[in-house]
């Protein structure tokens, strides 16, 4: 990528969002476009048409998305699926529209089937039932890997989808209604350290395994592949390790500091049983994660401490 083109990074307040912006202007790039929900409306088709048509950036990166943990994906499941829906629609064909040639679309681990083999390879795509929890969220993801895949191969556009695992990082939500596992972690150990509570409960049996990637590496990926001209299948982008729900905990609550005891809540559900990535692909094209859990948590921590009082 040129240094001065025109890059518009959707979701640029969100936790993707704001490491792409990061790490291209720390690659020196000098024309990022971002526009704020009140100044472009995602959900509104007329209106993202008019902006791409009229600022016409020569890139684009999706990390605009309504994203949640098991709880908000479960009980708005229509929310998950028509916003995310209609966001991807809207931006995949609009950059069409603008003659946008490159872009990149950024989907979820969650896209692939509940029980497919370990790790998890970009093949295994549409070949088996999705984790019903997150069914919705899934589904629309799909839609937006297909639709990036058909606009390329129908229109010789370089439009390619990346796969992230678990995310955390600077600008995580730390809502315990609707964030993911390692920031709700954080957010409990902490404030029960605050109160000197004995222990936390953590939802679930503690027995399912993920990966984790600090969002500043998954930027570093993203970026690296559009200043190569990576223009193939999809990818997956993760660091290849996984722990178990429990074993997180236990590293979340020794980076805060909570000694007490972890109670797991059996009656919440687990979701998927493991969730690994195989990450063999992107790693022949030169990219790995660099920053381990422990490091990342502590990173991760001191961004939640340096927020605004709740």
């Amino acid at each position: 990528m040129p240094s001065d083109a025109r890059i518009f990074v959707t979701g640029h307040r969100g936790m993707v969002g704001s490491a792409l912006v990061r790490r291209l202007q720390a690659r020196g790039y000098t024309q990022i476009l971002t526009r704020s929900r009140a100044e472009l409306d995602l959900l509104d088709q007329a209106a993202v048409y008019r902006y791409l048509v009229e600022h016409r950036p020569d890139y684009v990166f999706i990390a605009a998305a309504k994203v949640g943990g098991i709880l908000a994906n479960d009980t708005e499941r229509a929310d998950f699926l028509f916003q995310n829906l209609q966001i991807e629609l809207n931006l995949i064909h609009g950059a069409h529209r603008a003659g946008v040639q490159r872009l990149l679309f950024l989907g979820s681990s969650c896209i692939y089937p509940r029980d497919c083999p370990q790790p998890i390879r970009e093949e295994a795509l549409l070949s088996g039932p999705l984790e019903p929890t997150n069914e919705p969220y899934a589904i629309a993801k799909i839609a937006g890997v297909k639709l990036a895949e058909s606009y390329s191969r129908q229109h010789g556009r370089q439009y390619i989808s990346v796969m992230p695992t678990n995310l955390y990082g600077p600008g995580d939500n730390y809502d315990l209604q609707t964030s993911h596992v390692l920031p709700a972690l954080i957010r409990k150990a902490h404030e029960a350290k605050q109160r000197g509570d004995v222990s936390i409960t953590v939802w679930g049996s503690g027995t399912p395994r993920r990966e984790f990637l600090h969002v500043d590496d998954l930027a570093e990926a993203c970026v690296l592949l559009m200043e190569t001209g990576y223009d193939g299948p999809l990818l997956n982008v993760g660091c290849g390790q996984d722990l178990s729900i429990r074993e997180l905990a236990q590293t979340v609550a020794a980076v805060v500091g909570f000694e007490g005891e972890l109670v797991f809540d059996t009656s919440k559900p687990d979701g998927t049983p493991r969730k690994l990535l195989d990450v063999s692909r992107i790693s022949r094209l030169g990219w790995r994660a660099r920053t381990g859990l422990a490091q990342g948590i502590a990173s991760a921590y001191q961004d939640y401490l340096g927020r605004p009082a709740r």
